[in-house]
């Protein structure tokens, strides 16, 4: 356990304050927030007119989520003694003393609690049916990496990172959104979800060998690196092969070579390299879905 009198707090209206919060926001893997909004929003925008105002409550819902959740790790894993000099990826910004402890849990909670603001018309239009499903993402997002046993600690982090950065934010956005359920849909839905566990792959085969000293045990932690890289394979090949097969979707494939220069970096072992490689992976397939599906 840290001591919050180590770090170095400096002043939040500095530009350098501005530029750290931004940093441990995690920009490059934000497009996992992203993503599946906009992959339900293109399903619900096919079937009728969407309304952009709440598209756009679902579009910070998800992301302000995804900014808490990383604040919130950065916190507890500097508190846990999972953030050390020693880590091989770009440094946390509790861990390097750019910013206060206290302040970084506090960012967290903040933006949990403008998610929660986000939801509140969306609620108020459709019923509060769906409120334990937005309360219950900002607390696996606490959950994530804080409380005694940390779900991320435990190995359940790829599982939560598939599930609702891909069928629960795609379909959920697509009902927001009034459009009816289809297994199309789900389908549809797996593939963000998928691609976004990729990119959690590349994290932890990056920090595998330092998470273990610190009991960290995630799924490569647990079983190595070389199961971390056939889970990365495995979810690159169902979610570029499989979802567009299964739904005629071909025309995506021709994001292939990207999936397998992606592939031969974390393979290489290059993950800083592999890891803006998947966003772009991510975000070019949701695009190109996204046309698709409007246009085609």
């Amino acid at each position: 356990m840290h001591s919050m009198k180590n770090a170095n707090p400096i002043s939040q209206s500095s530009r350098s304050a501005l530029k750290h919060w931004v940093l441990a926001a995690r920009p490059k893997t934000l497009v996992a927030g992203i993503s599946p909004v906009l992959i339900g929003a293109s399903f619900a925008a096919r079937a009728q007119p969407i309304s952009y105002g709440d598209f756009a409550l679902c579009l910070l819902f998800s992301v302000l989520i995804q900014i808490g959740t990383n604040w919130a790790n950065d916190y507890f894993d500097f508190m846990k003694g999972a953030d050390t000099a020693t880590r091989k990826g770009p440094a946390r910004a509790v861990q390097s003393g750019w910013i206060a402890p206290l302040a970084m849990r506090n960012g967290a909670f903040s933006a949990f609690g403008l998610a929660i603001l986000c939801a509140l018309p969306l609620l108020l239009r459709l019923g509060f049916a769906y409120l334990p499903l937005a309360l219950l993402c900002p607390l696996l997002g606490t959950l994530y990496t804080g409380g005694k046993r940390p779900l991320g600690y435990m190995g359940l982090g790829d599982l939560l990172v598939f599930v609702f950065y891909g069928p629960v934010a795609t379909c959920a956005t697509a009902l927001v959104l009034h459009s009816g359920f289809s297994k199309e849909l789900f389908l549809a839905s797996l593939a963000p979800g998928l691609l976004s566990s990729a990119l959690l792959a590349v994290n932890n085969l990056r920090d595998w060998e330092e998470d273990r000293k610190c009991g960290k045990m995630t799924l490569v932690a647990r079983f190595g690196p070389v199961f971390g890289k056939a889970e990365y394979l495995a979810c690159l090949i169902l979610g570029i092969g499989f979802v567009p097969f299964s739904l005629s979707m071909l025309r995506l494939w021709w994001l292939a070579p990207l999936a397998v220069f992606a592939a031969r970096l974390v393979f290489k072992g290059e993950h800083q390299k592999a890891l803006p490689a998947t966003s772009a992976l991510l975000a070019l397939y949701t695009l190109s879905w996204c046309y698709a599906v409007l246009y085609l």
